[in-house]
């Protein structure tokens, strides 16, 4: 823990953060201290001012109070895996409900959701929890075999949605979410002290697919990964750039995650035609941008994967609330909220 002083103010803060989280922090304790409070929460015997106390974590205050017993509701009938600082000011995991939640609720859900994707004709309110699903995962079939209590691959929000084709087609929209974080999840397996000798993360992604007990998430978790690649490796086609392992860093969460959408959209036991997965970021976070050049460049820019901000989503909201006189008062006042609570410039 580091402090920094600030207007005469003084922030418990993480020690190593870039500019932006550093700001960003600042800005949302200062949130905190105004609308919850100046109490702090504790980390390891800390104290952090952007935690909540554990009296607060209940009541679940980092949701954005119209869309709360949404939220709940949704946690009640779909029951997901709450993150483990999600009693954080900067938690992305409120912060992606606060941001796609009050549109899902919006009568103009489909205009918006369509300035952002061009696809996108209406939302399959017939499908998952009412057209969307919190902490997505293909929980029937769990395809990446990699689910568990405590982990596995999640997408932050799952949209289903019927496209603009004639016949329409049902279709899957996986988005990932970032608020602070300067990089991706990296590979567990890569740091695991299971690894043995054999474990080998500087062989290339060919050589990996060829004895993929190379891997330790497939040999010694069961993983199914680098099967899904050996199906699938067309979606890779620039892999020999790369003479190890190009999952081991920030590009893992997104490989896993791309790897989700391509197992469900090719599992004939699930509905989708088509299935997509996009990464949403705070459109003052670049930090992500390297990581997210390098699985484009990766994949050859497939349509399957997409990447937009924050502010994507507001600007698709000005434009939605623009068409017509069936304005959306209760979406303005949110749009107005999230553009003042997480620094929208």
């Amino acid at each position: 823990m580091k402090i920094i002083e600030r207007n005469g103010k003084q922030y418990r803060l993480p020690n190593t953060q870039n500019e932006f989280q550093r700001e960003m922090y600042i800005h949302l304790i200062n949130r905190k201290w105004g609308n919850i409070t100046e109490e702090p929460g504790y980390y390891r015997n800390n104290p952090y001012d952007a935690i909540l106390p554990e009296e607060y974590i209940d009541k679940s205050p980092v949701i954005y109070e119209p869309i709360r017993n949404m939220f709940k509701k949704h946690l009640a009938d779909q029951p997901f895996r709450i993150h483990k600082f999600f009693n954080h000011i900067v938690s992305s995991q409120a912060a992606n409900a606060n941001l796609f939640l009050p549109i899902i609720k919006s009568h103009k859900v489909n205009q918006v959701l369509r300035g952002i994707k061009a696809d996108f004709g209406s939302i399959a309110s017939d499908q998952l929890c009412r057209g969307y699903r919190i902490e997505y995962w293909d929980e029937e079939f769990n395809s990446l075999n990699d689910h568990s209590a405590i982990a596995g691959t999640d997408s932050d929000i799952a949209i289903a949605y019927y496209n603009s084709a004639e016949p329409p087609e049902l279709c899957l929209w996986l988005i990932e979410h970032k608020l602070t974080e300067k990089e991706f999840t990296t590979c567990g397996g890569s740091k695991s002290n299971g690894k043995t000798e054999r474990h080998n993360c500087n062989k290339s992604m060919e050589e990996i697919i060829k004895d993929r007990d190379t891997c330790y998430y497939h040999s010694a978790k069961g993983f199914n990964y680098w099967n899904i690649m050996e199906e699938h490796y067309s979606v890779f086609p620039n892999h020999a750039d790369y003479d190890k392992c190009p999952f081991k860093g920030g590009m893992n969460q997104l490989w896993r995650n791309i790897l989700l959408a391509i197992s469900v959209e090719k599992d004939d036991r699930i509905p989708f035609k088509h299935v997509y997965f996009s990464v949403v970021r705070h459109p003052d976070n670049i930090y992500l941008n390297r990581t997210i050049d390098r699985f484009r460049k990766l994949i050859d820019n497939i349509p399957m994967f997409s990447v937009f901000t924050s502010k994507d989503v507001l600007k698709a909201v000005d434009k939605a609330q623009n068409k017509g006189d069936n304005r959306d008062a209760v979406l303005d006042e949110w749009k107005a909220w999230y553009e003042d609570f997480y620094r929208i410039k």
